[in-house]
C-alpha cells in the first residue's frame, strides 16, 4: 500500500507581506498646519525683507522684534487663553494703560518699586477675575463685560492723571536700560526674557495639566466638558484672572519700555493682541491654538510694521491696513476649515 505524504506549501512573498507593515506617509497633524503656515508667511516675509534692505536680515533685526514687541507677546499669551475658551477680552489694553499709571503715580508718591511691582500685578490678576466671575456668575457674553472693564480701566487710568507721567525710578531705569549679550554681539533685554518665560509656562500649563485640557475641552463644547465632570466653571473664571494677570504684566514691561504712565497708552492694544491670536492660528471659536502660534502672529505683526519702517515712503497707517487685511484672511480661511470639517 502506498502512503501519500501532503506537504504544506509555502506563503509566497506577496501573502508573507502584511499590508499593515507597508511604509506609511508621515502626515502633519491637521491642528498644527495654522500655525505651520504662520510660520512660512514670517519666514517669507522677514526673508523678503532681508532680500530688499540692507542690514534687513541680521540676527538682532529678528531680536528686535522681540524687543519692541515684548508687552505685546505677553499680552497675546493672556488673550490666548481666553479665546481657546471660545471668548474675548477687550479691558486688557486698558488695563495696560492702568498699571503704567499705577506704577508712574506710586514711584511718585514713594512707593518702594518691588511692592508697586507686585501691587501691580495682584490689581491686573483681581480685575481680570472679577470679570471672569461676572460672565461666569450671571451668564453674561465676554464682550458686554469686558467691554464695560474697558471702559472702567481706561477711565480709573484718567482719573488718576489726565497728563504722562515720567519715571525716574532707578529700579525701573535698570531694568529698562539692562541687556545680555549673546553670542555674535546680539543682545536681549530683560523684557525678552520675561516675555519668554511667560510663554514657557503658558505652553507648559496648557499642554501638561489638568487645567490646560479643560481649557480646549471648554472651547470644543462647554456643555459635554459640563458632562465630562471637568470645572469649567472655575476654569472660566481663571482664565479671565490669567488674562488680567498678563495684562498688567504687558503694562510693566510697558511701562519698562515708555518709562512713563499715561492714560491713553496702549489705545487699541487689545486688538493688535487679538490679531495675533488669530493670525496665529487660534480659533476664534475656540478649542484650537498655541500660544507659539500667538508669538508667531506678534512677529508677523512686528515684521510688517519693520518693513513699513524700512521703506520709509509709506504712512505707518499701511502697517494697521496690512494687519487688517491679513486678519480677514485667516479669519476667511478658518470658516472654510471649518465647513469642510464639519
Amino acid at each position: 500500500m502506498r502512503t501519500t505524504v501532503t506537504t504544506a506549501t509555502p506563503a509566497t512573498t506577496t501573502d508573507a507581506v502584511a499590508p499593515a507593515a507597508r511604509p506609511t506617509r508621515s502626515r502633519v497633524p491637521g491642528r498644527l498646519v495654522p500655525v505651520l503656515a504662520t510660520l512660512v508667511l514670517f519666514v517669507l516675509m522677514f526673508g523678503a525683507g532681508a532680500a530688499r534692505y540692507e542690514n534687513f536680515g541680521t540676527p538682532q533685526t529678528i531680536v528686535n522684534l522681540l524687543i519692541d514687541n515684548s508687552f505685546l507677546v505677553v499680552l497675546a499669551v493672556g488673550m490666548t487663553f481666553v479665546i481657546l475658551t471660545g471668548g474675548i477680552d477687550l479691558s486688557v489694553g486698558s488695563v495696560v494703560a492702568l498699571s503704567t499709571m499705577v506704577a508712574a503715580w506710586g514711584l511718585q508718591q514713594g512707593v518702594p518699586a518691588p511692592l508697586l511691582l507686585v501691587g501691580i500685578l495682584v490689581l491686573g490678576t483681581a480685575f481680570g477675575l472679577l470679570q471672569g466671575f461676572v460672565i461666569q456668575r450671571f451668564d453674561i457674553q465676554p464682550f458686554i463685560v469686558t467691554l464695560a472693564g474697558m471702559f472702567l480701566a481706561r477711565g480709573l487710568s484718567l482719573l488718576i492723571s489726565d497728563e504722562s507721567i515720567s519715571i525716574d525710578d532707578d529700579t525701573f531705569q535698570a531694568i529698562a536700560s539692562g541687556s545680555i549679550t549673546l553670542p555674535g554681539e546680539v543682545y536681549v533685554t530683560y523684557s525678552v526674557l520675561i516675555a519668554l518665560a511667560v510663554l514657557a509656562v503658558a505652553a507648559y500649563v496648557l499642554h501638561r495639566t489638568r487645567f490646560g485640557r479643560t481649557v480646549y475641552a471648554l472651547g470644543g463644547n462647554e456643555q459635554s466638558a459640563t458632562l465630562m465632570g471637568l470645572s469649567t466653571a472655575r476654569t472660566k473664571i481663571g482664565v479671565y484672572g490669567i488674562s488680567g494677570f498678563c495684562a498688567s504684566l504687558a503694562g510693566l514691561l510697558f511701562s519698562f519700555y515708555m518709562l512713563s504712565g499715561y492714560g491713553l497708552h496702549a489705545v487699541g492694544m487689545e486688538l493688535d493682541a487679538i490679531a495675533a491670536v488669530v493670525i496665529g492660528g487660534t480659533l476664534l471659536a475656540g478649542g484650537a491654538g498655541y500660544v507659539v502660534g500667538s508669538l508667531l502672529g506678534v512677529l508677523v505683526l512686528g515684521t510688517i510694521q519693520t518693513l513699513i519702517s524700512f521703506d520709509g515712503t509709506l504712512s505707518s497707517w499701511w502697517t494697521k491696513i496690512f494687519i487688517g487685511a491679513l486678519l480677514l484672511a485667516f479669519i476667511v480661511l478658518q470658516r472654510a476649515a471649518l465647513r469642510r470639517r464639519g
